[in-house]
């Protein structure tokens, strides 16, 4: 399962964008347990799954992913979790 997943932070008040081949779960484990070092995520171990896209390539997610980061906006996010529409045309975009 690929896909580009959104988590928050509820201490930080923070979203984290990224993209994985592995399952949701063990990657949002791994974000809570400093895995990954001095990382953003690991500034808090209170991660949890905002909202996920499933994809069909690594490099659609990695599209999917660039493009959220590059909107920059608490708004985007906060959209595509509320409107279907946007999800699907992100991934009608970049297949």
């Amino acid at each position: 399962m690929i896909n580009c997943y959104i988590l928050y932070s509820p201490k930080l008040d923070s979203y984290y964008i990224g993209m994985s081949q592995e399952h949701i779960a063990d990657r949002i484990l791994k974000h809570n347990t400093s895995f990954y070092g001095a990382h953003y995520t690991s500034k808090t171990s209170d991660w949890e799954l905002y909202y996920i896209i499933e994809c069909v390539t690594i490099s659609q997610a990695m599209k999917i992913e660039k493009h959220i980061k590059k909107m920059k906006s608490i708004t985007y996010l906060k959209n595509l979790k509320k409107f279907e529409t946007i999800q699907l045309k992100l991934l009608e975009k970049y297949k």
